[in-house]
């Protein structure tokens, strides 16, 4: 406390107090509710009950499998797409940023409703859950873009390219060992930041009546509340883990000017 105190004087360290207190009081009353099995007796039942549930699993697994499906499609469309923008055709860099703020603009019941009616066929996409990739792509859009454009501009891809195409590299060879191994970091950074999105949606996936794990979450909250509160603990935990990857994954990654790590 008292080192706390030399680095943050005065009322910040009251501040900052009072901020974890407002952060983790719910979370201490949650996590306490989720354990509450009746009059006075406290034990793990919730988590043991959602932990046997097929539905949790079926759910869980489904909403991991769309996620990466997204996550490469995501990749494989930008990556190639932010690199040739960034490379030799910066006058695109005003498009690119319209194109990437647009599924802000739009919400989501509306661009759920519309891919809905324009998207007719063919039924092994439409009528599976598969569908919801087509959505969660342009969902993840905003993000995985800003990703991947501080990372390509945080590189000297110019000389890369150069230095690479100099020594005899082809196309597929300058992305895979000169490009992709600088944006390690930044494609680590989108992968997750995608993976919270999609397995945190709940509109898509509702509306067009798929059991994704954002939808049996809102399920188990009408059904009972301490399995609610204890499901969302454990969502809590996969979203700090995910938010932990990504500070750890980006201070490995950083480079510096030049390209060099």
């Amino acid at each position: 406390m008292s080192a706390l105190r030399r680095l943050l004087p005065g009322w910040r360290v009251w501040v900052l107090g009072l901020a974890g207190l407002y952060f983790m009081v719910p979370l201490l009353a949650t996590g306490g509710f989720s354990l509450w099995a009746g009059g006075d007796r406290y034990d793990f039942s919730a988590y043991e009950t959602l932990l046997q549930s097929s539905d949790f699993w079926d759910s869980l697994g489904l909403s991991v499998r769309l996620a990466l499906l997204t996550i490469l499609i995501s990749l494989a469309l930008l990556v190639p797409t932010v690199y040739w923008v960034q490379l030799r055709a910066q006058r695109l860099r005003p498009l690119m940023e319209f194109l990437a703020v647009l599924p802000f603009v739009v919400p989501p019941i509306a661009l759920v409703e519309g891919l809905a009616s324009v998207y007719t066929g063919p039924q092994w996409l439409v009528g599976t859950p598969d569908f919801l990739v087509v959505a969660y792509v342009i969902l993840a859009l905003p993000y995985t873009y800003r990703a991947l454009d501080v990372g390509m501009r945080s590189l000297d891809i110019r000389t890369l390219s150069e230095a690479a195409q100099s020594l005899g590299a082809n196309w597929p060879t300058l992305m895979l060992r000169a490009i992709l191994p600088n944006l390690i970091g930044t494609l680590v950074g989108a992968t997750l930041l995608t993976l919270a999105i999609v397995m945190g949606e709940f509109t898509f996936a509702n509306v067009l009546l798929f059991n994704t794990f954002a939808v049996y979450i809102n399920y188990v909250g009408q059904t009972s509340g301490t399995e609610a509160a204890a499901l969302s603990l454990l969502s809590f935990v996969m979203t700090w883990l995910a938010m932990a990857g990504i500070l750890i994954t980006g201070r490995r990654g950083q480079v510096q000017l030049g390209g060099a790590r």
